[in-house]
């Protein structure tokens, strides 16, 4: 879907921000760059929607450079989400959403459906939010207007820049379980850039990991923490190992079982961890996911049993 093949930046002054780059993101993958400061995460990312020009190599796009597409309908393809929401201040909700379909010729009430049906998704009720304006809203309602926006054309590739870092913790680990419910519905191609370790290994199926402008290690979180190819990685995924491991468990087992809805059965939340999961799941015999209030699937002793107990085999073999 996107290649960057040998890309490299360098600024007139003598800098390189990214040398001779190679990576392919895969078609419906959800990849993060992730890097100290100043490690050349943000450019890559700049890079695929020229915001910043390469110096040499190419990037491609289903096989196509970029430079052979028309610049403003490349950019009105991908959506693109900031760490500063920037949504236009003197606009509705409603009007900010339809921005890119309204510059692509969208019929009106096609643009209507489409924003209220965002809305819907992100959990923000058409009828009390739509006519709003972005001051009326708090940071992570902005912020959830800010990803459907990118959404609002429908485009195979979105972009997101740092999106959640500006928020308080709360909001931020809202937004987190919130994309993991949304990515699998939404099927697009996204490429993130943090600066959190435990947010990559959250969100992503794939980490490019980079230091100094070049790619140290592109891998699952699972290759990350259990085959480091170096010191550097192993340090800078280091801490996170438990926790990620605890989330990684809870996320497979819950959408392999996937039910109805039982208001009976008692709810934790997507994000709690393997540990708090178990303790209750000692006291009850199911127990449903949730995000926001929206179950998001069930799981059960048994089958958390049986999930640790194949990770623990693939373990023994890897290890072996």
């Amino acid at each position: 879907m996107i290649r960057f093949e040998h890309v490299s930046k360098k600024y007139k002054n003598g800098t390189t921000a990214i040398d001779s780059l190679d990576v392919e993101i895969k078609q419906g993958e959800f990849f993060v760059f992730i890097g100290p400061s100043g490690s050349g995460k943000t450019t890559s990312l700049k890079m695929i929607n020229q915001l910043i020009p390469l110096s040499e190599g190419m990037i491609y796009i289903d096989g196509k450079r970029i430079t052979d597409y028309d610049i403003h309908e490349l950019r009105y393809n991908i959506g693109y989400v900031l760490q500063q929401i920037a949504l236009f201040p003197h606009m509705t909700i409603e009007e900010n959403i339809m921005i890119v379909p309204e510059m692509k010729k969208w019929p009106k009430d096609k643009m209507k459906q489409r924003a209220y049906d965002l809305l819907e998704m992100v959990g923000l009720d058409p009828a009390i939010y739509a006519k709003r304006k972005p001051n009326q809203l708090s940071g992570g309602e902005q912020q959830r207007v800010g990803v459907i926006r990118a959404l609002a054309a429908d485009p195979d590739i979105i972009l997101m820049d740092e999106p959640f870092s500006a928020l308080d913790p709360i909001s931020r680990e809202k937004l987190q379980d919130d994309l993991l419910a949304w990515k699998g519905n939404l099927k697009k191609t996204t490429v993130f850039v943090t600066h959190d370790m435990q947010e990559a290994l959250k969100l992503a199926d794939r980490i490019c990991i980079m230091k100094d402008g070049k790619m140290v290690q592109v891998g699952t979180p699972h290759e990350l923490i259990h085959s480091p190819i170096n010191e550097f990685v192993q340090q800078f995924v280091g801490s996170k190992k438990e926790q990620w491991d605890y989330a990684f468990h809870l996320q497979d087992v819950l959408f392999s079982f996937k039910q109805g809805n039982d208001e009976n059965i008692p709810s934790v939340s997507i994000s709690s961890s393997l540990q708090d999961v178990m303790e209750k799941l000692s006291e009850n015999e199911r127990l449903k996911v949730e995000s926001d209030g929206e179950v998001l699937g069930y799981i059960d002793r048994q089958a958390v049993i049986q999930y640790m107990s194949s990770r623990l085999q693939e373990r023994g073999i890897t290890n072996g």
